[in-house]
């Protein structure tokens, strides 16, 4: 295995951190777009986006870990044009209002006090508002952004209905503007340092956001919920369309990769594993991790067994 060891823990210092070799595609950071350029969709889930987009509805997305879910938003913005997809992580303290906005009440409270000091005119009231990622979608635009609503199923019960029922209206007021009185308040957006002007604190979508919700199955929704909604569930790809992945991530299958695809496809009818568990061995094996030679020592099975470890064993 020597012969693609960058630390072998020899105690002694060397250069060889130089010949590391560049990134996979999907971890190099000067083509953040890559996943979305190479993501291979299915027949049915195309068709799924199209209803979404007309019928200006969330698409609720639900599959196994690592199945693609959260790259089918950023391969719809890529493809579209849409900029760069709005993320929205899910958790169980996760409210309404951390998607839409976050006011620094104390900020502002300090800042007022400073100025009254020194004699000076406090900051605008929107120096201290940013849109959270629902509400930068949420604003009026010529083109519908792509918001991403990561893991929902690990949402607060409520959570799901009222976010729906601002997507029903298609609007949603601040209350700190309403009562400040401002006709027009610059404040900051969600993932930039750009800036946009609300009218009487309330936001208003010139166009529906194209919406994605990730779910990894972890709770029941209720029937209300799935009413507004449109589901579709990603299932594991078969081998041809595996093949077609490592095609599009790595260019050309070598025999080691055709061996590790067969290797995984046999394991993951009794193991949950996920498609980039494959592209790293894949990717590890062009390197000379030697993961199918067929004289591979102990060391060699203890390595291709910890990236091939099933996500269901903690």
């Amino acid at each position: 295995m020597t012969n693609w060891l960058i630390f072998r823990g020899s105690g002694t210092q060397h250069d060889d951190i130089e010949t590391l070799p560049e990134p996979p595609p999907w971890r190099a950071r000067k083509d953040q777009d890559a996943p979305a350029k190479t993501y291979q969709v299915d027949k049915k889930l195309i068709e799924m986006v199209n209803a979404a987009l007309y019928l200006r509805r969330p698409l609720f997305v639900a599959g196994k870990p690592g199945s693609g879910k959260s790259t089918l938003a950023h391969a719809v913005a890529w493809e579209l044009k849409l900029g760069p997809v709005l993320y929205w992580p899910i958790n169980t303290r996760t409210t309404l209002k951390d998607g839409l906005y976050h006011y620094d009440a104390i900020a502002r409270l300090q800042d007022a006090s400073l100025a009254e000091k020194e004699g000076k005119k406090a900051p605008s009231i929107g120096e201290y508002i940013r849109l959270g990622p629902l509400g930068t979608a949420m604003l009026p635009t010529d083109r519908p952004r792509v918001l991403l609503i990561d893991e929902i199923d690990k949402s607060e019960i409520d959570l799901p209905n009222d976010l729906l029922h601002i997507l029903e209206r298609g609007e949603f007021e601040i209350p700190e503007l309403s009562r400040a009185r401002a006709p027009r308040v610059d404040v900051r957006v969600h993932g930039s340092d750009q800036r946009a002007v609300l009218e009487k604190g309330v936001v208003h979508c010139r166009q529906f956001p194209f919406i994605v919700m990730t779910s990894n199955g972890e709770r029941e929704f209720p029937a209300p919920f799935f009413r507004r909604c449109l589901r579709v569930d990603i299932e594991p790809p078969d081998p041809d369309r595996l093949e077609a992945i490592v095609e599009a991530h790595l260019q050309e299958l070598s025999d080691d990769a055709r061996e590790l695809l067969r290797i995984f496809c046999d394991q993951r009818n009794q193991d949950d594993l996920a498609v980039d568990q494959l592209l790293n061995a894949i990717f590890l094996a062009s390197h000379g991790a030697g993961l199918t030679d067929e004289k591979r020592d102990h060391k060699r099975d203890l390595l291709r067994q910890a990236i091939f470890r099933s996500l269901s064993v903690l």
